[in-house]
């Protein structure tokens, strides 16, 4: 690995939360679970770790086990700004907002750019945008 990559401790949603992101931005999720790990500490066929691969954005889950805090989201962004193409990033936009919540409408701004946010079914909060007026 090259760069920092979210890891997300879910309260048993990790297999739902990777498969959704390996639809959304393409590529497949690889998934392990508690019985595969030895761990018996959670259901056998929770997640022990999990991730993406194949795709052009790179994410770890796994399922919590006993009083194991889970994932929460506050005063952070994921960001995908010229992460690719202006049509992906908008077809992207358009999944995460799926069972989600639109912050801020996908929009041109004042000075040229496109942008907008999400917060996805999951809890992420996504900054999605690109340059110029492609897609």
């Amino acid at each position: 690995m090259t760069a920092p990559t979210p890891y997300l401790h879910l309260p048993g949603t990790a297999r739902a939360a990777l498969t959704f992101y390996a639809e959304v931005f393409g590529g497949a999720a690889q998934l392990h679970t508690f019985e595969e790990f030895g761990r018996t500490d959670g259901p056998a066929d929770a997640v022990a770790h999990g991730y993406l691969v194949d795709g052009p954005v790179a994410l770890f889950a796994a399922d919590v086990a006993g009083d194991t805090p889970s994932f929460k989201s506050q005063g952070m962004m994921l960001s995908l700004l010229g992460a690719s193409a202006p049509s992906d990033l908008r077809t992207w936009f358009a999944a995460l907002s799926e069972g989600g919540e639109v912050v801020d409408d996908l929009q041109t701004r004042a000075w040229g750019a496109t942008d907008g946010q999400v917060i996805d079914r999951f809890g992420l909060h996504w900054l999605i945008g690109f340059e110029g007026d492609e897609g």
